[in-house]
């Protein structure tokens, strides 16, 4: 059995792949342009993929392909249907990632309450040495006890940052984006409600049409000015355009950002446009990726393959 994994270095040097080399012959390419996709699949009998885009066209290239893994959650990648058609499972990885996407949006939700960027710069640039206080207090923050956190998409990660924030005394509501609340542990709020009344907004759906262009600059009038939104969901959900002016217009106080539109961004992105960088933190898609869930996720890619029951 071949297997090839078309963007291998997604997984990162420091995780083995043995789990999968196991199974069959595994041939890795670090990146995969789309131009090179049709010579690499060619003979593949497993295709293992992340961000490589796989269509009808490249399924079509793929004349022994019998099962195609995604290393990842979201499956937005591949043409599902497509796919079923041509008797061909797609299969994915849930669940891996739970701790270590909750953790960087707490790291978010700190960060922007505490506003590190800012006393951090302060520090860096020599301008608490060139003072006169022992602490500087020229921007205020407030602690995370007794705000309000806003979850939109309360799924298994939204679900797991709601119990974190809650350990920190934080009130939490959520917005349902399938339509039909689903907890009775958390308040249920329409969209409209949980961006006017929310401190913190953190967003943890996937992309679909239901989500997709989701909130908008008319939406983010809505918001307190002292809110900070997290986006650790998909980049597509806020329009990047508007959650910038936003910001620099003073609708909103800060932004924690960590998936894009585009990956990796373009240098016209509109992040690189945020007049006051200190009220943003914003990072390379790092939230899934915590060394524990990366293993994790080449043990669950390895027992899909295994569970496929593919014969040559």
């Amino acid at each position: 059995m071949k297997i090839v994994f078309l963007d291998a270095a997604s997984i990162g040097e420091d995780v083995s792949l043995e789990p999968i080399a196991s199974l069959g012959k595994l041939v890795t390419y670090p990146f995969t342009a789309p131009e090179q996709v049709e010579e690499r699949i060619g003979d593949c009998d497993v295709l293992i993929i992340n961000k490589v885009q796989i269509r009808k066209q490249q399924i079509d290239w793929g004349r022994n392909l019998k099962l195609i893994c995604i290393a990842a959650t979201g499956t937005n990648n591949v043409d599902l249907e497509y796919a079923a058609s041509r008797g061909i499972p797609v299969k994915n990885v849930a669940g891996y990632s739970t701790e270590s996407v909750a953790q960087v949006t707490m790291a978010m939700l700190l960060g922007l309450s505490c506003h590190t960027a800012y006393y951090d710069n302060k520090v860096k640039s020599g301008e608490y040495t060139r003072g006169n206080l022992v602490s500087d207090v020229t921007r205020k923050w407030g602690e995370l006890s007794g705000q309000r956190l806003g979850i939109i998409g309360l799924g298994t990660i939204g679900s797991r940052v709601a119990a974190l924030a809650e350990g920190f005394g934080m009130e939490v509501c959520y917005y349902a984006t399938s339509g039909k609340p689903h907890s009775d542990k958390y308040q249920s709020l329409s969209l409209e409600e949980l961006l006017k009344t929310s401190d913190f907004i953190s967003v943890h759906a996937p992309l679909n049409d239901r989500t997709n262009n989701l909130v908008t600059y008319e939406k983010l009038m809505l918001c307190k000015p002292t809110a900070k939104v997290i986006n650790i969901g998909r980049g597509g959900i806020i329009n990047e355009e508007d959650l910038v002016k936003a910001l620099n217009d003073n609708l909103i106080e800060g932004i924690g950002i960590d998936v894009y539109s585009k990956e990796p961004i373009p240098e016209s992105s509109p992040y690189l446009k945020i007049e006051d960088k200190t009220k943003a933190i914003l990072l390379p898609h790092i939230g899934w990726t915590s060394r524990q869930a990366r293993i994790l996720l080449v043990s669950k890619i390895a027992e899909n393959i295994k569970a496929a029951k593919i014969v040559i």
